[in-house]
């Protein structure tokens, strides 16, 4: 069996992958504080493909997957008219090889994990989110 250890060392070390992904996890949640939405499709590649409860819900969907940031843009900003006192605190973020998973809390007290596939670029290619509670 292989030892963890020098996985560890990469994902610890200074300007690690690690730290990227916190670092874009950081500002993700701060562009949400902000209602920002130019800044939170920062995020996302333009080819991005998103899945979530709230899609199957709000563009009756039933795969529940939004394919290219111009649908993502139309989802979030409707997402923002539904919530105008929305507030995400982070919770902790999960790494993996090719991308991460964000945990926090919104303000209604709803869970959510977000798992981010990440593009060349830094670029969220691929999403899938999980509510602990359902969600409009």
């Amino acid at each position: 069996m292989r030892s963890m250890e020098p996985m560890q060392e990469t994902i610890n070390s200074p300007n690690s992958f690690g730290d990227e992904c916190r670092k874009l996890a950081f500002e993700w949640i701060a562009a949400w504080n902000d209602h920002d939405l130019e800044k939170i499709l920062l995020h996302y590649s333009d080819d991005v493909e998103f899945t979530a409860q709230t899609v199957a819900t709000r563009w009756n969907r039933a795969d529940g997957t939004l394919r290219g940031k111009q649908e993502l843009e139309k989802h979030f900003s409707r997402g923002l008219e539904l919530a105008p006192h929305l507030l995400f605190e982070l919770e902790d973020v999960f790494l993996a090889p090719s991308g991460y998973a964000v945990l926090y809390r919104r303000e209604n007290g709803n869970r959510v994990l977000d798992v981010v596939e990440l593009d060349q670029q830094q670029k969220a290619k691929k999403v899938t989110a999980y509510y602990l509670q359902s969600q409009v």
